[in-house]
């Protein structure tokens, strides 16, 4: 059997021996010279530099390296130019193969393990604690907890349609318990707004079935339609004021019994099948206190209606300040997790202005009256003439002045005769003289019975979630805005805990639970921070988990630039200057910088142009001033990078040219600092180092060191909210080069909308190839790495939550080990999973001091889980607002770290980062490649790949054979 993944030559056909355990090597083969060691750097970069020479500048992409195949052999190129081999995959007769009994129960183990239907994994528990670093005192915002039925509901109303708003629900339900409070024994209890309905202890009967009656006061213009009522309240007459009954039945069943012992159970470390149930009643408790209070609640956050918690982001957008809170299972007990949380909401106010603020414009006129009514769909106003709310469903086709609406005016004693009559017509026999008669009416009304009211009578609703996607500006500003200092923090989540005092909820307290109103009290340790090396093999120690490349402090490994470019896109650029500071800052860095080769402005007329091309033009001005493809170009957009031009740009130079490239955007702060964040990442991508790891740099890397580690970062990023149209884009990093861990590159493909499990990791086709990511990352190890397999694979895994470890360990990692027994025949590599989630509530605070916590603290006791092996850490120092921890989760080690070693490798992986490759940055700069707003309205099938749910899926362009090694992004 082979030993590689690829093999400069096929070896003899030689009677293998299977290996005697599951991590055991296949039998040794004939020896073989030493292949030269091909992980050099400057090697690497060498042999790049001189393949981009030689290509034509107008060359097309190169194709894809073909999957490897059993039964085919292929060659392909290593990158020292020479051809390898790729063995065909022949399996050895069964009659070959002598084994002892022992050794047959071995491999029956590793097929056990491994096969298309292996044992389901679970996560691992905690083995031990860690020792090492600094012990300090620390506070965090969760609150000790002591502790001294479930029941289904149906609501349905009177023609039997069945009721799912949440609102209409707890109204309902409130009813409920104050008409047969006597039939349910004076019980109290929590409602999630759905199906579930918690009591304690048991109801009198299993099963009940009430009737209730909601009154709601509504206003009737002539004809039946809504909302053109008197603002004389007093002639209820005139304004068809009524009372609508509405009928409900209401069915209770009993379910199931959730016993509160059960928390009990999970908190000594058993496994408890209702503990989570049990939880999850308890924060509907919450919930349900908080809805009482006109709370908008959104999952285990609530947001009350204070103007003071808004902050404005422009565009008629708010940000709105609240309260997260949940229950927690951990190590020291039973806790409330309280935090501050913020979501987005309709500013609340006069319906013009928000539209005015919308859409940017001064004047009412010049409002876009489609877009206007795209926005408007669904939202809640309230009407100041009546005081009543309605949903927007539409706007008018004319303005109040000429919509008409057929109206029943009455002559006498007889019937009357219907009359079209104007919205301001109507208004103004109501005494309502409109200001803005030319501006249309809001329409409240059903598709075939419309409702007009006019927009300046009509008023924002409060509290209603905005769930589009915020400009870059917004997000910008809701963040400036939300951040608060650990003390200020501190002060708001133990003033809520008082203030809402839950010791007075009947449930809670029918529960024996008391919840205590101080922060808890956590044990913390600091480790110290890795020692970098930098140019001239001289050591730098990061200072509060920060180090900087002032002070004509020289990279590692800086590259020389020859033949490049500026392309200029921005009018107010002096490119002459830029390309000056540019070469004189690279010059204290240790990069010899050329002057460019041209300077490439944009012509003004192209300016009109679409985005694509102006890319276009521009490449066939930098076609014309270029002899041949250059090394890099370094871009000069006229805003921020997240411009329209910036997709284009990147997918031209990325995917059809193999071109590096570096944008830029012109600024006042364009000093020496800035000039070096901009080096540091234009060295990175060109294939140089920034810097090195001491320990990386001597080889002392505990367990990675001694033994070819394949080290994997997974993320999925997701299109904005509220659309489900737009795909997903799974990026996986790899590392390479091993034993460096601080070189990387990725690998990208889309996935269905709003899916997190990635299914493209194996990927196999009909024609018996596999086009997955594993695939692709582990030949670029072994090419890397000095013709090296992995034996051990560290999976970082980011942005799941709890309820999906299992499908990361049973299907993420069985598709891994898929993926590499797809390709070799030797053994399974060991593998540790951890879990990395930024995407949680739980924050940490100095006891004695106002600052954040010191860079490389971690906590693994107190407020961990009971069983499972997590641990929070804070790797860098937070200079704005409170640190967020990272909390992670060993879930899966076949490796074998002590929980000193795992968190020393996590610290110090926390500080390779080379200015370049993170899983999530890869997958946002590639969604900007393609318009996937354009496919989903212009898609005929063509062009993608089927997704799980039947759907077309775009594929995204892969990169160029010259770019897809480097740190691209």
């Amino acid at each position: 059997m082979s030993q590689g993944l690829c093999a400069g030559r096929r070896p003899p056909r030689t009677t293998p021996t299977p290996p005697s355990s599951p991590n055991a090597g296949a039998a040794p083969s004939p020896p073989r010279p030493t292949p030269p060691p091909i992980s050099d750097p400057a090697r690497c970069r060498a042999a790049l530099l001189a393949q981009r020479r030689r290509r034509p500048f107008s060359s097309p992409p190169d194709a894809a390296p073909s999957p490897l195949v059993p039964g085919r052999r292929r060659a392909c190129s290593s990158p020292t130019g020479a051809d390898l081999l790729l063995p065909a995959r022949s399996p050895t007769p069964a009659h070959l193969i002598q084994m002892s009994d022992n050794m047959a129960a071995k491999i029956g183990e590793i097929v056990q393990v491994h096969n298309d239907n292996p044992v389901k994994r679970v996560p691992i528990a905690r083995p031990s604690f860690g020792r090492e670093g600094k012990q300090i005192k620390l506070l965090s915002n969760h609150f000790t907890v002591k502790l001294s039925g479930i029941d289904a509901v149906s609501i349905k109303s009177e023609d039997d349609k069945v009721i799912d708003g949440k609102g209409i629900g707890r109204k309902v339900m409130d009813k409920v318990l104050q008409t047969y409070s006597s039939e349910l024994a004076g019980k109290e209890f929590a409602y999630d707004g759905e199906k579930c309905l918690f009591t304690v202890g048991p109801l009198p009967q299993n099963n009940f079935e009430f009737t209730v009656i909601l009154e709601e006061t509504s206003s009737r213009a002539a004809g039946g339609s809504l909302g053109h009522g008197s603002p004389n309240q007093g002639d209820k007459k005139r304004s068809k004021c009524t009372h609508l009954a509405k009928k409900f039945v209401v069915g209770i069943s009993y379910a199931a019994k959730i016993p509160l012992k059960s928390v009990a159970l999970a908190l000594r470390g058993s496994e408890s099948d209702h503990a989570q149930d049990a939880l999850r009643v308890l924060d509907i408790v919450l919930r349900q206190q908080q809805a009482k209070r006109g709370c908008l609640l959104v999952r285990q956050s609530f947001f009350s209606d204070d103007f003071r918690n808004l902050v404005d982001l422009t565009g008629g957008v708010s940000g709105c300040r609240g309260l997260h809170s949940s229950f927690r299972t951990t190590i020291g007990g039973l806790s409330l997790n309280m935090d501050v949380s913020t979501t987005m909401i309709v500013t609340p106010g006069p319906v013009f202005d928000f539209l005015l603020t919308n859409q940017n414009v001064r004047d009412i006129r010049d409002i876009d009256w489609p877009r206007a009514k795209k926005m408007l769909k669904n939202l809640r106003v309230k009407a100041i003439h009546n005081n009543m709310e309605f949903k927007i469903s539409g706007l008018s086709d004319e303005p109040c002045s000429r919509q008409t609406f057929p109206m029943k005016v009455r002559n006498g004693s007889s019937e009357g005769e219907t009359v079209e009559i104007t919205v301001q017509e109507y208004f103004k026999s109501k005494q309502v003289d409109l200001t803005m008669p030319y501006l249309p009416c809001l329409d409240v009304g059903k598709p075939k019975r419309p409702n007009y009211v006019p927009i300046e009578l009509c008023h924002m609703v409060s509290l209603q979630r905005y769930t589009k996607a915020l400009s870059s500006q917004q997000r910008a500003t809701l963040v400036e805005k939300s951040r608060q200092k650990p003390q200020e923090r501190m002060r708001v989540v133990t003033d809520a805990v008082k203030n809402n005092r839950y010791d007075d909820d009947p449930i809670l307290s029918s529960c024996g639970i008391k919840i205590e109103k101080q922060l808890t009290r956590v044990d913390g340790r600091v480790l110290s921070a890795p020692t970098l090396v930098v140019g001239n093999s001289e050591d730098c120690i990061p200072n509060r988990g920060r180090w900087n490349y002032n002070n004509k402090v020289r990279l590692f490994e800086p590259v020389k630039i020859e033949r490049w470019a500026i392309v200029n896109f921005s009018a107010r650029c002096d490119m002459s200057r830029i390309s000056r500071d540019l070469i004189n800052c690279g010059r204290t860095k240790g990069i010899i910088i050329e002057r460019p080769f041209t300077l490439v402005d944009e012509d003004s007329q192209s300016r009109r142009c679409t985005p694509v091309v102006r890319v276009e033009s521009m490449f066939e001005k930098v076609k014309a001033n270029l002899p041949g493809p250059p090394e890099f170009l370094l871009c000069v957009l006229p805003e921020r990078k997240n411009c329209d031009l910036y997709g284009p740009w990147k997918k031209k130079n990325l995917h059809e040219m193999g071109i590096i490239t570096q944008c830029i955007v012109p600024s006042v702060k364009m000093n020496d600092q800035y000039y070096t964040n901009v080096l540091l990442k234009i060295n990175a991508k060109l294939g140089g180092m920034n810097s090195k790891l001491s320990l990386e740099h001597r080889h002392m890397i505990p367990i990675v060191n001694q033994t070819p580690t394949l080290i994997l970062g997974m993320d999925v990023s997701h299109g904005s909210p509220g659309r489900a149209d737009v795909p997903s884009i799974a990026a996986v990093v790899g590392s390479r080069c091993w034993p460096l861990i601080s070189r990387y590159r990725a690998s990208v493909r889309t996935q269905s909308p709003k899916v997190e499990m990635i299914d493209s990791l194996f990927k196999p086709l009909d024609d018996g190839k596999d086009d997955g990511i594993i695939r692709e990352l582990l030949l670029d190890f072994y090419k890397t790495s000095q013709q090296r397999k992995p034996k051990q694979i560290i999976i970082f895994r980011d942005g799941v939550s709890e309820s999906q470890f299992s499908q990361v360990l049973n299907v993420e990692l069985n598709q891994i080990i898929k993926a590499y027994q797809y390709m070799d025949q030797g053994p399974i590599p060991k593998f540790t999973v951890i879990i990395a989630q930024k995407n949680h509530h739980t924050k940490l605070f100095q006891e004695n001091a106002p600052d954040n916590v010191p860079p490389g603290t971690v906590v693994d006791s107190g407020i961990v889980h009971p069983r499972q092996y997590d641990f929070y850490m804070c790797a860098h120092a937070g200079p704005i607002g409170t640190s967020r921890p990272t909390h992670y989760h060993v879930l899966h080690d076949e490796i074998g770290f002590l929980p000193d070693d795992v968190q020393k490798l996590v610290l110090s992986l926390s500080y390779v980062y080379q200015r370049s490759t993170t899983a999530i940055s890869v997958a946002a700069q590639m969604g900007q490649f393609m318009k996937f707003e354009e496919f989903a309205e212009t898609s005929s099938g063509s062009g993608g790949v089927p997704s799980s749910s039947g759907a077309v899926v775009p594929e995204l362009p892969r990169l160029h054979a010259d770019v897809c090694s480097s740190m691209h992004n």
